[in-house]
């Protein structure tokens, strides 16, 4: 395993740790049994199959395809590699994210994210698994790297999944910070640019007539100008009262994991 990778993992239990310490990690308000088998499962099927699959697979048939692509970018400067890996990675996975909200049938596949009554660390990795293989950042994210994009991108990838990580952790940092007057205009800018709790729990509401709900917008994952600038964003600095899908019939844990294996009844062309 990679150092960044490790850094990762470090930063992931370390809020579970900080949770386990602040919060009722264990007993998250609505829980139910086949959240934690979800949970579980996701873990693992995204960062040792998923993920790996799709990275290294784009990176080998680029390398089988257009060898000559190999390192052409490795001379640029840092700022113009990053640039590439947010159009890339980050923005393609805002449109995916996003499409999977539109599209009733692709939603299947990121409901498991979406279905339990609470947002927490938990909840960061909780997708089907071919949400993640059919990620197109994943897939560019291995072109970049057997372009030269390397340790750009390790560094990359940790500072954007400590701030996914901070979205979606029960800790919700950005609220005690929203009451220092004095940090009004950084946190202006800072909710503009990247995912907070707040506006990531937005996403998250269960009700839309909750005016802090907004699960068709805020689909950012590292930056939220996404949602600035293609027209989805709300900022309310509130959270909103209740967390989950709305009208949205139960499915199965399996459902969830390996949708369109698996398949409910219920789970055929649903969206919120």
């Amino acid at each position: 395993m990679e150092t960044h990778h490790l850094i990762v993992l470090v930063l992931f239990f370390s809020l579970v740790f900080l949770e386990i310490v602040f919060t009722k990690f264990f007993s998250k308000k609505g829980q139910r049994k086949k959240d934690g088998i979800v949970e579980f499962f996701s873990f693992f099927q995204i960062l040792f199959f998923a993920q790996p699959l799709a990275f290294f697979t784009a990176y080998t048939l680029t390398d089988f395809y257009l060898p000559s692509l190999g390192g052409v970018i490795s001379e640029w400067s840092v700022i113009s590699i990053i640039a590439l890996l947010l159009i890339f990675d980050d923005m393609t996975q805002y449109w995916w994210h996003r499409i999977c909200h539109s599209v009733p049938v692709l939603y299947n596949l990121h409901r498991p994210h979406h279905d339990p009554e609470y947002l927490s660390i938990r909840v960061v990795y909780r997708n089907g698994l071919f949400y993640y293989l059919l990620m197109p950042g994943l897939w560019f994210a291995g072109i970049l790297v057997y372009m030269g994009a390397g340790w750009v991108y390790a560094g990359y990838i940790v500072v954007k999944q400590l701030v996914i990580f901070g979205a979606h952790t029960d800790l919700r940092w950005d609220k005690k910070l929203y009451e220092i007057k004095a940090l009004n205009p950084l946190m202006w800018v800072l909710e503009r640019t990247i995912s907070t709790p707040a506006t990531h729990w937005a996403h998250h509401g269960k009700h839309l007539a909750d005016e802090n709900t907004h699960y068709k917008g805020n689909y950012g994952n590292l930056l939220f100008i996404w949602d600035m600038i293609f027209g989805t964003a709300k900022i309310t600095r509130k959270y909103p009262k209740e967390i989950g899908v709305e009208n949205l019939p139960e499915v199965s844990a399996l459902t969830q994991l390996l949708w369109p294996i698996f398949r409910s009844p219920s789970s055929e062309n649903q969206t919120e």
